[in-house]
């Protein structure tokens, strides 16, 4: 590193956490970290320091960074007798890095801001692999200042970095971003169910497919992924069923008819019942196969 190294605290270590808290203690920061499962052991026998509270966390830290499951998750480690709020002092600045419920994110931002310091919500989009190779890209929501001040830190675990707006943006972003995502995934599973049944190699399909005006990252990676048939997470099924429950809680707020995310949901809701909230998402094609009677990768009658 150039220049002189900053104070760092990151809360939640887990699929994408610690790869994430791994680039910046690698960079050189002071890192201080704290999870509520065991701490990786990459990071464990890093130079990073273990903390036993998110508040010891916040007191060591001028950058607090939140990477936890969901809306509860931040409230918890936020505003408990032991969160992050405890241990704040003013100028100091949470970035919270999960993806959670957008109008929460403008109350907890009031409760920082009340305490003398700045709140960026900053979810990311790239998943494990993005994660593990820093090329996350990151919506942030919150005062500008702010977030040219936190940029550096960003810049080592993502590439597409962009200010969306003011607190509680980057979260609408992120929830779009759920939208299109699941979307995408479910008409990867149609396309690739549909050829399969009708006697066509899948992998073959997938390969015509990825030259033209229907390629995309999905079809890349998930469509791969349901002609091979592996599913370990990856993103976690029930993680992006959390994800459209935001987004059809929050249309519903709005007055907003979002009929094919409504759709893309009850298949996650079918792999869940069938035992698949541990699934990759890409595994939505098993909802869509068991409606078919039919796999991708069988052999058509």
């Amino acid at each position: 590193m150039t220049s002189s190294p900053l104070k760092i605290g990151f809360i939640g270590l887990g699929i994408m956490g610690a790869p994430m808290a791994g680039h910046l203690v690698k960079a050189g920061h002071d890192v201080f970290v704290h999870t509520r499962g065991k701490v990786p052991e990459a990071i464990a026998e890093s130079r990073a320091t273990k903390c036993v509270s998110a508040r010891g966390v916040a007191e060591r830290a001028d950058i607090i960074i939140l990477m936890v499951p969901d809306t509860p998750n931040v409230e918890q480690a936020l505003f408990a007798a032991d969160g992050v709020a405890a241990g704040l002092s003013k100028g100091k600045v949470v970035v919270d890095m999960s993806s959670i419920s957008p109008i929460e994110t403008k109350v907890f931002a009031k409760k920082i801001n009340a305490l003398g310091c700045d709140y960026l919500d900053a979810p990311v989009s790239g998943g494990e692999v993005g994660a593990k190779n820093a090329t996350l890209s990151i919506m942030v929501g919150g005062p500008e200042a702010t977030f040219e001040r936190v940029k550096p830190v960003f810049e080592l675990m993502g590439k597409n970095i962009t200010l969306v707006g003011g607190n509680g943006d980057g979260q609408t972003a992120k929830v779009a971003n759920q939208i299109i995502v699941a979307l995408n995934i479910e008409a990867v599973a149609e396309a690739l169910l549909f050829a399969a049944k009708a006697g066509a190699d899948p992998a073959r399909v997938r390969q015509a497919l990825m030259g033209g005006f229907a390629s995309s990252k999905i079809l890349e990676v998930h469509g791969e992924r349901m002609v091979k048939r592996t599913f370990d997470p990856g993103f976690r099924i029930a993680l992006h069923q959390k994800d459209l429950h935001l987004a059809l809680s929050s249309a519903r707020a709005l007055g907003v008819s979002l009929p094919n995310t409504a759709t893309a949901q009850e298949l996650f809701n079918s792999c869940v019942a069938h035992g698949g909230a541990a699934w990759d998402h890409s595994a939505m094609v098993r909802a869509l196969e068991q409606l078919a009677n039919f796999q991708i990768g069988q052999q058509a009658a």
